[in-house]
């Protein structure tokens, strides 16, 4: 083959238009030992090219993908249990200092802070009260709130009444794409 030919299908090659048989003239030619001194750069290349091309057993590729998918999930599952077993740990000491905490003040006893029941609830009663006041102003700022749901209950009915309209229309698309499927 002559060195102006192959140099036209390398460009095409560079290119990407070059053909299936074009492609395996240049590697024919880069694996033969006549290659033109100016073009024993792509030589490397093209050898490079042909052993990607070569083909494994599927059945190889397989079993090496799967066995990467299985490696990096054993190590997952790896990392993963020894994250648990730390915070695990750690817990489990604090809540045995917890405890131990616990035991040695847990001698004291609480006082209640009235001797007389009806006193503790009379105060108990004005505190509920004190703090229901507030709760009744805070609610008096929401009376604008229940209006707007007042004000949008036809629109809310109105689009209810659109939605049923839309899943009609979408059940009678699929009822047709049925059809048309059973006429063909």
């Amino acid at each position: 083959m002559e060195l102006k030919e192959i140099k036209q299908i390398l460009q095409k090659y560079f290119e990407g238009t070059s053909s299936e048989r074009e492609e395996q003239l240049l590697t024919d030619y880069f694996n033969s030992p006549a290659i033109a001194p100016e073009l024993h750069k792509y030589q490397s290349f093209f050898a490079g090219v042909q052993e990607l091309s070569i083909e494994r057993n599927d059945e190889i590729l397989a079993e090496d993908i799967m066995d990467r998918i299985l490696e990096n999930e054993h190590r997952e599952k790896t990392h993963y249990r020894w994250l648990w077993q730390t915070v695990s740990g750690v817990a489990a000491a604090l809540l045995i200092a917890l405890l131990a905490v616990n035991l040695y003040t847990g001698d004291t006893q609480w006082n209640d802070t009235y001797s007389d029941p009806e006193q503790a609830y009379a105060e108990a009663a004005i505190t509920l009260q004190y703090i229901a006041g507030y709760y009744q102003k805070g609610m008096v700022g929401l009376e604008p709130i229940k209006t707007i749901n007042k004000a949008s209950q036809p629109l809310n009915r109105s689009l209810n009444k659109l939605e049923k309209g839309f899943q009609e229309i979408q059940e009678m698309e699929k009822i047709n794409e049925k059809l048309k499927n059973k006429e063909q």
